[in-house]
């Protein structure tokens, strides 16, 4: 019984350890299992909190278009509009069920037709329609001709499709033919349909002709009597409007070297040319981007009949781009004026005073100028008699003469040979104390001189570039006021002080290129017929 006793006691604890182990590998093992739904919990829910602002975020951002830009949400109400007249189509059974079969096509058609400006939705019309006739006439005699064809018509049939594919398809890419583009797409997916649809050809083409007639003038009609937009009203506020942003970025630029400013770390978005909120880089960058939005807008111009206050039949919207060429081709100057407040080599402060008050007066001149003439084409005025460019001139030339003036400024004159010679026929200690002197004055011009210095901390991948780039010169040797490497001082001087005569030399070439687009807008105002200015100054 004893024995009995014992071995039972000895049973339960040996059994006591193994039941705590499995016990302690259950909890392990749930309490692993539980990390890891908390885990997939909080990785869900950061992921949707993500999303959630993501979408709160665009939005905000599409709320803020409609109201920077209105025209776009009532352009997306008569395409909803148009959309749901065409749509009625569907539940017509009469006068034949065969139309409401393919109405399909009448909502393709108000989708790939509807445009923002009515000169698109005329010219995707158009292209449409064009494509549709000659589809569907040729794609008719085809048919003709495989059934006299008879057990050969499938051979016919293949054979045209592809002839008509590569003529469609090479003729498209001619320069000439870049504007009926879409008419060949449309020329293409129409005689290929009409030519598989078999004993119902007829049917086909004349139904799909009718069903893109119906969508079409549903677009052309709600596009030109709803608050119409037109492409052409967009081509001229956009022209006169770099005209302001031009002149802002030449005053920016010329004041900003002038105060002897600098950027504490260069934009890299600047370096690489791409879109910033500095408002000089944006200014003249917003006309030389222009060229493609204006081509664009003058293509769909041509299509617009005479509307509001451009009532001539052919209005020269060309003349508009031209004038915007001309503008562009200013605008590089002042991107060329920016680019040398952004270098690393810069004329003292004291140097740029003795040619302040001209240069700012040339600024502001070229700059009225472009004021005046961006202000007359938002007008549609022409210009008063007189010659508008006879102050920026005058102040030019003005500048010109103090250059040549104060030419000993700008450049190293001991290197000339009459200096030499002289030179040499001084006495030593004389020379020795010209010395002195030279040492001293291309010390305290070093200390004025303002290099650039990448000192703030680079926080993110895309200012690399600016790490990338090495003060120059980078081996200035200048020990106390003993000069180490004098060649390479007076290197640095004559650098710097030919920055400030580039500066001005490309001031006044943008002065010098004015004529041109003064010569452009007096075009445009002639064949634009623009009116005569009022008796009031502008000014």
């Amino acid at each position: 019984m004893g024995s009995k006793l014992v071995g039972s006691s000895f049973d339960f604890r040996s059994k006591e350890p193994l039941l705590q182990g499995q016990s302690f590998y259950d909890l392990d093992s749930d309490g692993s299992r539980l990390s890891c739904f908390r885990r997939l919990f909080r990785v869900s829910g950061e992921w949707l909190s993500s999303c959630w602002n993501n979408v709160g975020a665009f939005a905000i951002s599409a709320y803020g278009m409609g109201r920077s830009d209105p025209r776009k949400a009532v352009f997306a109400a008569k395409v909803g509009v148009a959309l749901s007249l065409v749509s009625l189509l569907t539940f017509f059974k009469e006068p034949s069920t065969f139309i409401t079969k393919h109405s399909i096509w009448a909502l393709l058609t108000v989708v790939v037709v509807f445009e923002f400006s009515i000169g698109a939705t005329l010219s995707k019309g158009f292209n449409r329609a064009l494509g549709t006739l000659l589809a569907g006439a040729l794609s008719l005699g085809i048919v003709k001709l495989s059934i006299i064809a008879g057990e050969f018509s499938e051979v016919v049939v293949v054979i045209n499709i592809f002839i008509a594919g590569f003529l469609a398809s090479y003729l498209k890419l001619h320069p000439d033919m870049k504007q009926y583009e879409y008419g060949f797409r449309v020329f293409l997916l129409t005689f290929c349909i009409v030519l598989v649809s078999g004993s119902d050809f007829i049917q086909t083409a004349s139904s799909r002709l009718l069903l893109i007639a119906i969508g079409a003038g549903i677009c052309l009609v709600l596009n030109l009597c709803v608050f119409p937009i037109w492409a052409g009203e967009d081509l001229h506020k956009l022209v006169a409007k770099n005209f302001e942003e031009v002149a802002t970025s030449l005053e920016g630029c010329v004041k900003m070297y002038l105060q002897c400013a600098e950027y504490i770390r260069i934009p890299s978005k600047i370096l690489v040319y791409q879109p910033s909120d500095d408002p000089i880089y944006k200014g003249y960058r917003a006309a030389v981007e222009s060229s493609s939005k204006e081509e664009s807008l003058l293509n769909f111009a041509v299509w617009e009949p005479p509307h509001g206050r451009y009532k001539m039949l052919k209005y020269p919207w060309s003349s508009y781009v031209k004038l915007s060429g001309a503008l562009r081709h200013c605008s590089f100057m002042v991107m060329a004026l920016h680019g040398s407040v952004l270098s690393e080599i810069q004329a003292s402060a004291e140097l740029r005073m003795v040619f302040k008050d001209r240069i700012q007066i040339v600024a502001t001149e070229g700059a009225k100028v472009l004021r005046i003439i961006g202000k007359q084409v938002e007008n549609m005025e022409k210009l008063r008699e007189g010659d508008i460019l006879h102050e920026v001139h005058d102040a030019a030339e003005t500048l010109q003469l103090l250059i040549d003036e104060k030419s000993y400024l700008l450049i190293n004159c001991g290197s000339w040979e009459a200096g030499k010679i002289l030179a040499s026929n001084q006495d030593h200690a004389h020379e020795q104390g010209d010395n002195e002197q030279q040492v001293n004055r291309l010390l305290s011009s070093i200390s004025s001189m303002k290099l650039r210095s990448f000192q703030t901390p680079l926080a993110s991948r895309e200012d690399l570039l600016l790490k990338q780039q090495t003060m120059w010169p980078s081996r200035l040797s200048i020990v106390g006021d003993t000069i180490a490497n004098e060649r390479e001082i007076r290197t640095y001087e004559s650098a710097s002080a030919l920055s400030l005569s580039t500066f001005m030399s490309l001031l006044i070439e943008f002065v010098a290129r004015l004529q041109n687009l003064v010569d452009s807008f007096v075009e445009l105002s002639q064949t634009a017929k623009f009116k005569e200015p009022p008796e009031t100054n502008l000014d």
